[in-house]
């Protein structure tokens, strides 16, 4: 199997690789910083997997759609979009260069790498692609406007991909995770509910993949509750919010 995995040099690109490492697969890494990436496919090819790496930043979409013109050179069998960045949590109104930031890497990144592959997959009649977005997509908090936005936006361009190519035979999926042990999270200056170890993230986002789960958000106790908040009348759902915010201490 051929797997593209964006954001491939920390975090949980890194950890997916090295999960999908072995010789029955071929994995394409893409992700910013080069040495890191190269010290993932090392180690990726240490499990026997053949890896090609591709430096690049997914904000220089120009780069990205070239990217994906060349990817299609060869079968695409699942590529898992998961480069993503976060500006944290704040109260204060978020600087449009942040805000601007967040949905070119975390949104409009996406379709520059998609534009060519999106063919190449129907032509092909399979295919998996796969978003990681986020459990903060479903109800937004006033510290993460910005990020939750993103992920909002990147489910909704998910969903109308899953309509627009299951016809064609082609999976799409949209992976929700709460809070996982990873470079990102280590940021947040706040309790994390329910944080899970990177193993047991990777073990559930893998699991919904090999599944072929068209959403899937985990982990489920922290989705149900955010679901059952969602549903509250407003007025309710405005003092959860306002609590659970003033115990991040924003």
């Amino acid at each position: 199997m051929r797997i593209v995995i964006t954001g491939a040099s920390s975090g949980l690109g890194e950890a997916l690789a090295l999960h999908y490492a072995s010789k029955e697969n071929t994995l394409v890494l893409i992700a910013r910083r080069e040495d890191r990436l190269a010290d993932v496919a090392d180690r990726c090819r240490e499990r026997g997997a053949e890896v090609e790496i591709l430096v690049a930043d997914v904000n220089n979409f120009k780069q990205m759609g070239e990217i994906g013109g060349r990817l299609c050179e060869k079968t695409i069998d699942r590529i898992i979009l998961n480069a993503g960045i976060s500006v944290g949590h704040s109260g204060g109104v978020t600087p449009f260069e942040d805000f601007h930031r967040l949905f070119q890497t975390n949104f409009l990144s996406v379709h520059a790498l998609l534009e060519p592959i999106i063919p190449k997959v129907i032509a092909q009649g399979h295919g998996e692609i796969v978003f990681i977005s986020s459990l903060a997509s479903i109800l937004t908090m006033p510290t993460s406007i910005a990020y939750s936005s993103s992920k909002r936006a990147l489910n909704a361009y998910a969903e109308g991909l899953h309509h627009q190519l299951k016809p064609h035979g082609i999976n799409v999926m949209t992976i929700m995770p709460g809070f996982i042990d990873s470079e990102m999270t280590q940021k947040n200056r706040f309790k994390m509910p329910f944080l899970m170890k990177t193993e047991e993230g990777i073990a559930r986002i893998t699991h919904a993949i090999e599944r072929k789960k068209i959403r899937y958000a985990f982990p489920f106790r922290f989705y149900l509750m955010i679901r059952i908040v969602s549903l509250f009348p407003q007025s309710l759902r405005d003092k959860i919010v306002h609590f659970t915010n003033f115990k991040k201490g924003a």
